[in-house]
């Protein structure tokens, strides 16, 4: 699978120079791309660029990027899929004349295509990038449409094949953007007008925001917005006031947002619960299903397995849980008044938004559950649920995925029959549960220290409600250190598993007392006879274990939130004492926009 999560601003307004905006927005939004990044404003009828390799503070402290003059400009960070991490590939791109400059999002599936034809033409290209070809399009449309902008960015889109979100900027003032099958939202503050891939790029200058439909085409001049379709006819798209707190994108005491967003957790379990109002009509559809299926990505997928086994239990409602990347191989297979429940932070995943496409083309019920309600699968849902946690920065998702827990739980609260009641009190104590575990930061952070400085694996093992924990955590582990690791079922052991197990190895086992907690404990003398380090993460203690990380006593199908709280802890941790960001974890960027 490509990744391509790049974050583009545009912004056009005369009372404010452009660069320094630009360079601070960017640094808003760098947890979507960050191997480089580049502006462009104009100055005197002249497009200016600046660009380079590195995170945002790196280059602007290399290249002084918010030095560059003019009150209209375009930035971008970018993470690479055509061509290498260098200069060159940097956006912005320019036209051959250098009097069109575009930053983009997305992969353009018949760019070679396009460059070979561009290039018989007489364009030159200077990078590797698919983005460039843009550019010249749009140079090509506008000699020969004389400069008509609007037939010149129809003509592009409809030449261009692939997922894309581009902005623009003319020697004349200028902003263009189109987007299809990646975001692009406009944000409308009283003195000027921005382009942005996300909101975070302008929620600090207004809260105002316009959602791009797609195949939706935009020109911004002289601080006014016009929206086009692809066929040229003007449309209306409503402005929408953003609720998040740009508060909550800064990290405050914090070395990382990781750890922030770590530690935000006992704040957002109540908000994910109660403000949503509607659970009855998003659980009706549920109820009222042939067939239920539930699908995500990465930590919605772990999620979602644990939804599997709560909705069985407790609902007595049957559902198959199917990554959204197999999505499209199983699809034909959806039986009709299916509901398909999709799981996503953003609500922007590739693998996501196209498999709800296939099943809502077969007649599935889409129900989602977001963290954006203006997300592209808010607008394919037939009823989507919020998670409710703000914005979450660090690449790899901590408070999403327990907000996801959160909301997932009360589904199956809704629908048991009171067999799994999820009641004021029990939310209260489960708050300050929450709290409590967070205290063991500390003594977290020394354990992590005491290990064996050269640990290549980790197992993490877990039965029943407590092995999609054990899959979260391990990836974590994965994402945030480097450091291989897997989630295992602790009745698999012996089924292969056990062969890796050596005294070189330390293994996690997920074991609070519940109906798994004596098979556990046999498991775990299997572990100790061949010499590993076993931590153990339970209510109880037990002479297996060679350390020791003590949760609070609570109700038994509530663990699964509690126990993963130590895991993120420990990929953090784990994380500096690999000497790597936490935040910015390599070949990884936060929203996985195209397949």
């Amino acid at each position: 699978m490509l990744v391509n999560v790049c974050s583009i601003i545009g912004f056009n307004g005369q009372i404010t120079d452009a660069a320094p905006l630009l360079v601070d927005s960017l640094k808003k939004m760098e947890y979507r791309g960050y191997d480089s990044v580049g502006i462009a404003t104009l100055n005197d009828g002249k497009i200016l660029i600046s660009k380079g390799v590195g995170k945002v503070a790196e280059v602007d402290k290399a290249l002084e990027l918010h030095n560059l003059p003019g009150h209209v400009g375009i930035g971008h960070t970018r993470w690479a899929t055509h061509g290498g991490v260098n200069d060159k590939n940097a956006h912005p791109h320019f036209s051959c004349t250098s009097e069109i400059a575009v930053v983009h999002n997305g992969i353009i599936d018949n760019y070679q295509e396009l460059k070979d034809e561009l290039s018989k033409e007489g364009h030159v290209f200077k990078s590797q990038t698919d983005s460039e070809v843009i550019s010249h399009l749009l140079e090509k449309y506008c000699k020969k449409y004389d400069f008509d902008y609007i037939k010149s960015l129809i003509a592009t889109c409809n030449t261009l094949k692939g997922s894309f979100a581009f902005v623009a900027i003319f020697k004349n003032g200028l902003i263009c953007g189109a987007r299809f099958d990646e975001p692009l939202i406009i944000g409308v503050a009283p003195s000027a007008i921005f382009l942005s891939s996300d909101v975070l790029g302008f929620l600090k200058y207004t809260d105002k925001a316009i959602f791009l439909d797609n195949g939706d085409i935009v020109t911004i001049e002289d601080g006014k917005y016009h929206i086009f379709d692809i066929n040229n006819n003007k449309v209306t798209r409503v402005i929408t006031q953003v609720a998040w707190e740009l508060a909550s994108t800064e990290k405050g005491k914090y070395a990382h947002h990781t750890i922030k967003e770590i530690h935000e957790q006992p704040s957002i379990l109540l908000n994910s619960i109660n403000k949503n109002n509607n659970f009855q009509q998003f659980c009706e559809y549920v109820k009222n299903a042939s067939n239920v299926y539930i699908t995500g990505s990465g930590t919605s997928y772990h999620s979602g397995l644990l939804a599997k086994r709560l909705l069985a239990k407790y609902a007595k409602i049957k559902a198959e849980v199917i990554m959204s990347s197999e999505f499209h191989y199983f699809s034909d297979t959806l039986e009709s008044n299916s509901v398909v429940i999709a799981i996503s932070q953003s609500g922007e995943t590739a693998d996501v938004i196209h498999s709800v496409k296939k099943a809502k083309e077969g007649g599935s019920k889409i129900l989602s559950i977001i963290n954006v309600p203006t997300s592209s699968l808010a607008r394919l849902s037939d009823s989507f649920l919020v998670l409710n946690c703000g914005p979450e920065i660090g690449v790899a998702a901590t408070k999403s995925f327990l907000a996801q827990l959160m909301v997932l739980y009360n589904i199956v609260s809704v629908m048991s029959n009171s067999r799994l009641d999820l009641n004021i009190a029990m939310q209260k104590k489960l708050v300050k549960d929450v709290e409590k575990t967070l205290e063991l930061d500390e003594y977290i952070e020394s354990l992590m220290a005491k290990l064996d400085n050269e640990i290549k694996h980790i197992y993490i093992l877990g039965r029943s409600i407590h092995y999609p924990i054990a899959l979260e955590g391990s990836l974590k582990i994965k994402e945030l250190a480097y450091i291989h690791a897997e989630g295992i079922a602790a009745g698999e052991l012996k089924h292969g598993p056990l062969a890796l197990i050596d005294n070189k190895s330390v293994v996690i086992v997920l074991n609070p007392v519940d109906e798994t907690y004596q098979d556990v404990i046999s498991s775990s003398n299997e572990i100790k006879s061949r010499g590993a380090v076993i931590i153990g993460i339970s209510n109880k203690h037990h002479d297996i274990y060679d350390e020791y990380i003590e949760l609070p006593e609570c109700v038994d199908f509530l663990y699964p939130v509690i126990e993963v709280i130590p895991l993120q802890i420990m990929s953090y941790y784990l994380a500096l004492k690999m000497q790597v960001d936490p935040d910015y974890p390599r070949n990884l960027a936060k929203s996985v926009t195209v397949k």
